[in-house]
């Protein structure tokens, strides 16, 4: 037996230093290509000062007879670019030697891993063999030592979600700006709650009974089949919860959505269009109403659409960036251009599709300024920013936009300083166009 054992790891042993040799050739060959590399970039320096030797000669000839050392150097470049093509055509795509090298680096790599595990599995073996011949095996102590990890691991895992909620949810968690935020907040904070209970009590059960009830010398399990009374338990108290968290948020999103038709006409209105990869924001003029789009009217100086048959458009306010004034409601009109987008502005507990073809609807009241912001966080360069929460394509990334809560004497201010859509060009595009053409369009968005 021992001798047969010796031999094994004999055997083993000799395994990895066969893999070691062949584990340290990756290096080996790095190192050989290095210096191939540097001889190659040698001789190609040494090429380079012959050429310019050869360039200073010529062009003392070219000094003497110009006409010659000109249709000297035609010929060379003609025939060097010839060369050169010919030699790209006959190259073709070519993998680099480096990348065999790394796939076999990796492939020993998993090799080692797999036979370290196998050592460490046949070392334990031989232990427990050797406890078994000894008479020291307690086929037991196995049972009580799991158990015992599963414990550690329990109060490690406890001690992480209060870490979790201590440190990084107040880092990460700021209460809403906006008067429908507090409501969503009190949802959130509500099944957080909940979950965080369940969360607690399904690990400590689940990680204690394995202790309490492990296998033991002397003790004989006792058959439990069934209980109606348990069954019950956990199957109507989950649905009640479920079913309560599931109509809390539906009534909550039916307070905020669902808005008395006379407060959203006494609203500001903002209508937001998305296309990729950008957001386009309007507000109406004097009149207070925005005016209607055309898709058909859509031209590279109306790239919006909007439709100038429709009067109220002619006042039509273009912004850079969304300005609303604090403690007024805003009703935002959200439409695409050509995917579907998303209008989303985290610090309000904003968000709502833009789909094309239809306009969606968010109406909310801001209650803290931007400058009140920056002074809570503490910093001056803070900013609310809407942003676009579908993947909409490679440029996702930069559609976005700031929002700037003010006063609402700024924010009259700031209005009466911005442009108009219905600028000089797109006022003489739109009388070159017949109007009785105009008339039949149909409009894309009914705002």
């Amino acid at each position: 037996m021992k001798f047969k054992i010796n031999n094994r790891f004999r055997a083993v042993l000799g395994c990895l230093l066969a893999v070691g040799l062949l584990f340290s050739t990756p290096s080996f060959a790095f190192q050989q290509d290095s210096l191939a590399q540097d001889t190659a970039v040698s001789a190609t320096a040494d090429t380079v000062d012959e050429g310019e030797a050869d360039t200073a000669a010529t062009g003392v000839v070219a000094d003497t007879t110009a006409a010659e050392g000109e249709a000297a150097t035609a010929t060379t470049t003609t025939s060097s670019s010839s060369s050169s093509s010919s030699t790209v055509v006959d190259e073709g795509p070519q993998i680099d030697p480096q990348v065999y090298k790394n796939m076999t680096y990796y492939i020993l790599l998993f090799l080692i891993v797999c036979t370290v595990v196998a050592v460490v599995g046949k070392v334990l073996a031989i232990y427990e063999l050797t406890r078994k011949m000894n008479g020291k095996y307690n086929p037991f102590a196995n049972n009580t030592f799991q158990s015992v990890l599963l414990v550690i691991f329990l109060v490690a895992f406890l001690g992480f979600v209060y870490y979790g909620y201590a440190v990084w949810g107040d880092w990460a968690w700021r209460s809403a700006v906006t008067e429908h935020g507090e409501r969503i907040d009190t949802m959130f904070i509500i099944t957080t709650v909940i979950i965080t209970i369940v969360l607690v009590l399904v690990h400590i059960l689940l990680l204690t009974f394995p202790y309490i009830y492990r296998m033991r010398k002397g003790t004989k399990a006792y058959y439990y089949p069934h209980n109606d009374t348990i069954e019950k338990i956990w199957t109507i108290v989950p649905a009640v919860v479920l079913t309560v968290l599931v109509l809390f948020g539906f009534f909550t999103w039916r307070s905020i959505t669902n808005v008395p038709e006379d407060l959203q006409k006494s609203a500001i209105q903002v209508e937001v269009l998305g296309e990729q990869f950008q957001w386009q924001i309007r507000y109406p003029g004097a009149d207070g109403v925005i005016g209607k789009r055309n898709y058909k009217m859509t031209t590279p100086m109306n790239s919006y659409g909007i439709d100038f048959n429709d009067k109220h458009a002619w006042d039509d306010i273009q912004a850079s960036d969304i300005v609303i004034p604090v403690n007024k409601s805003v009703r935002f009109h959200i439409i695409s251009k050509d995917i579907i987008h998303s209008f989303y502005i985290p610090d309000f507990r904003v968000q709502i599709n833009a789909v094309p073809g239809m306009t969606n609807y968010f109406q909310f009241t801001p209650t803290m300024t931007t400058e009140d912001m920056r002074e809570k966080m503490n910093d001056p360069k803070y900013d609310f920013v809407m942003l676009c929460n579908k993947i909409c394509g490679s440029g996702h990334y930069n559609m976005q936009k700031k929002v700037v809560v003010v006063t609402e004497e700024e924010y009259k201010e700031w209005l009466s300083t911005q442009n108009k859509y219905f600028t000089e060009d797109l006022q003489k595009e739109f009388a070159a166009v017949d109007s009785g053409d105009s008339k039949e369009f149909t409009t894309a968005s009914l705002n």
